[in-house]
């Protein structure tokens, strides 16, 4: 299946680009398809994950045709 992926703010940067398209079995998670997005990195711990623009888990299932948005975690004072 297909799915959407895309990095913001910091990841961005870590990644090199804002987001990519990526080919995935037809069982994943949102932790899946980080590792297939970033060339088998490991998800950090702390990333916010939103699948179609709603926060989950990084244990979501996703499904074809989904977006997987990545965030690094907000901060501030």
């Amino acid at each position: 299946m297909r799915v959407t992926v895309k990095f913001f703010a910091s990841l961005r940067e870590q990644m090199g680009c804002d987001g990519a398209t990526v080919e995935i079995g037809e069982v994943a998670t949102a932790a899946d398809v980080w590792l297939q997005a970033s060339g088998g990195k490991a998800l950090p711990t702390n990333v916010l994950v939103a699948i179609n623009m709603e926060y989950t888990d990084q244990n979501h299932l996703v499904k074809s045709d989904d977006e997987v948005a990545f965030f690094p975690p907000v901060t501030g004072g």
